[in-house]
């Protein structure tokens, strides 16, 4: 399934997205764990190959939810590139960052090793400008996509909860990234699990 996800996510870039230094993020990508990572420590798509997955799903998710708000026409609103952009880049931050340690558990009456994944953040920018970041070293993305990707954690974003009101400001000013949150957050909850 990793390897399948992978041509997918790959096939899905090249054929929607038109824009310079597109191939160079391909490539570098492919020297990073992106596509064996798991998309969380313990949470939703903790598995090897789960970030890959999860933004296979985001950006499923991220279709339907602009299809139900727009209709079918919905690149009159938001075009493929961006969607594709916004859906396959969001979580790039979360490139070599887990690890994999060992924690002692008891299983049937005796000790083993079991496997679990730590964090390690080697470029600790925050989250979905951390992934902003990283993209428009590669390519330039417009204000709307770094909106979206730098806003998809909604409520969860650690600004947030620090007390700061641009998350709103910009769920205003982008109804974009209302429903690009919405689709981050339904894929997580609905579609994978812990």
């Amino acid at each position: 399934m990793v390897e399948e996800n992978k041509e997918k996510f790959i096939s899905i870039l090249r054929e929607k997205v038109k824009r310079e230094g597109i191939e160079k993020l391909i490539e570098w990508l492919e020297t990073t764990d992106f596509f064996i990572a798991p998309a969380s420590t313990k949470f939703h798509s903790a598995f090897e190959g789960g970030l890959c997955a999860h933004s296979l799903n985001v950006y499923e998710r991220f279709i339907k939810l602009l299809i139900g708000e727009y209709g079918e026409d919905f690149t009159a609103h938001i075009s493929e590139e961006s969607v594709v952009l916004i859906a396959l880049l969001h979580d790039v931050c979360k490139v070599n960052t887990y690890k994999i340690d060992y924690k002692n558990v008891k299983v049937d009456g005796n000790w083993v090793q079991q496997p679990f994944y730590t964090v390690e953040d080697t470029l600790p920018y925050g989250h979905g400008e951390k992934s902003v970041y990283i993209i428009n070293g590669f390519v330039r993305l417009t204000r709307e996509e770094a909106m979206a990707i730098n806003w998809h954690m909604g409520g969860f974003d650690a600004r947030v909860k620090g007390g700061s009101y641009s998350l709103t400001d910009a769920f205003y000013k982008y109804p974009i990234c209302v429903l690009f949150h919405m689709a981050d957050f339904m894929s997580t909850y609905l579609d994978e699990s812990r």
